[in-house]
């Protein structure tokens, strides 16, 4: 009969975990990112009366009797299931479909966490502004290359420093494109392209072609010549027949024959450094059409401020300059784990590995089973509140029970007591 009576106090101890369990469950129903918990019961061991015997030839088999001696929690689960999307329209704000966590540091420590509320501090670095924890991620070099490959730790933080982070390309290659009419009477053609040296000022190159006749040594094939000039403003910075360099030769079909860029050197007199633009002329043709050469491209563009940012579903970040131009920035890298309910919580909506969880796998959103972010969402709790209240009033019953079985025992002891009067 004690047996009974130790029996009800293990589920009693149980049924007051299984509750405070709900409670907190219930308490960080708007928590954001929060992974609900869920406790499972077993039963202890058994006492065994008589141990079970098979069937012979007079008698068949008789089960063992056992008496169970109370019931005790099997485990704390973490419920690692998807929360809902909730819309903040704010574009440092990021929630994970699927699987996968945000990796966040304090500078020595990496934690692992659901909680998407980011925010840029007073140096451009992404935070959660309610802990100060940074996100990592990783680093674009100054072409907006990203190495993914590379091994991140505390210190790969994102920084996105809106407003003060400059970007300037010195101009190395433009493409010309057009026709040279053969038969112009007036034999010339003139047009003008804008290059930008390291400083990001502009310089003002002019072309000028020229028809002539055929001469020098013409490569084979060779029946129409055009000279060139390349000027800034008055002064002359190479020509045709600069050393190294050569007309634009032509076949019977109108064709380039010579495909060599026009290679200029020049040097600025503003302090930046001297610089070489390759002038792609691969396209121009010598037809009986209206003479009509112009620059369509050129790669490099003057100063400009990074003025705002766009985060795609990978995590690449990409910064919008004042100056019109797009790059790369950065990354922001995921984690996940082969069991991700094996994370030990560590307050503060973040998680920390496990012997259990695995490691960490980490990479870009959207790779490798890792979701998608979604920018200007967070993820709610994932506490469905109809379950919780449906497994409060369920363990409110079991504790009940529990405490009239200890009750019940008290009484029979009572009575044994008694019977000596």
């Amino acid at each position: 009969m004690l047996q009974a009576m130790f029996a009800g106090v293990s589920g009693l101890s149980v049924h007051q975990t299984k509750l405070d369990v709900i409670g907190n469950n219930i308490a960080n129903v708007d928590t954001t990112g929060f992974k609900a918990g869920r406790v499972t019961f077993e039963d202890q061991l058994s006492q065994t009366l008589r141990y079970a015997a098979g069937p012979n030839a007079n008698l068949g088999g008789q089960n063992a009797k056992q008496v169970g001696l109370g019931v005790t929690m099997g485990a704390v689960d973490t419920l690692q299931t998807q929360g809902n999307l909730q819309s903040t329209g704010k574009q440092t704000d990021l929630a994970l479909q699927g699987s996968g966590f945000f990796l966040v540091s304090n500078g020595s420590n990496v934690y692992y966490t659901r909680d998407g509320s980011f925010d840029l501090d007073s140096e451009g670095n992404m935070v959660n502004p309610s802990n100060g924890l940074h996100l990592v991620g990783y680093t674009a070099d100054k072409d907006g290359k990203i190495d993914t490959t590379q091994t991140l730790d505390s210190k790969n933080e994102i920084q996105i420093p809106v407003g003060t982070l400059t970007a300037v390309k010195q101009t190395e290659n433009a493409t010309l494109q057009g026709n040279l009419n053969p038969t112009d009477p007036a034999g010339t053609w003139t047009t003008s392209v804008k290059v930008f040296d390291s400083l990001g000022i502009s310089h003002n190159l002019t072309y000028k072609f020229s028809k002539s006749a055929l001469g020098g040594t013409p490569p084979t094939g060779a029946t129409g010549q055009w000279d060139w000039t390349v000027s800034e403003g008055t002064t002359s910075i190479a020509s045709s027949t600069t050393a190294g360099s050569s007309p634009l030769y032509f076949d019977t079909k109108g064709a380039l024959v010579n495909t060599d860029p026009i290679s200029l050197s020049l040097t600025p007199t503003n302090g930046a450094a001297p610089f070489t633009v390759k002038a792609n002329v691969a396209s121009i043709s010598q037809l009986a059409g209206s003479s009509n050469v112009t620059t369509i491209s050129q790669d490099g563009f003057p100063v400009g401020t990074l003025q705002t940012f766009a985060i795609a579903p990978d995590g690449v970040i990409s910064g919008i300059f004042t100056n019109g131009q797009t790059r790369t920035l950065g990354q922001v890298a995921t984690a996940s784990f082969s069991n991700p309910a094996g994370l030990e919580k560590q307050g503060g909506n973040l998680f920390n590995v496990s012997s259990n969880s695995g490691l960490p796998q980490v990479g870009a959103a959207a790779q490798n089973g890792r979701g998608k972010i979604s920018t200007g969402y967070t993820e709610m709790s994932n506490v469905d509140l109809s379950n919780e209240f449906t497994n409060m009033i369920v363990t409110q019953r079991g504790f009940q029970a529990n405490t009239k079985i200890v009750s019940v025992v008290d009484d029979l002891l009572q009575e044994i007591i008694n019977l000596k009067r």
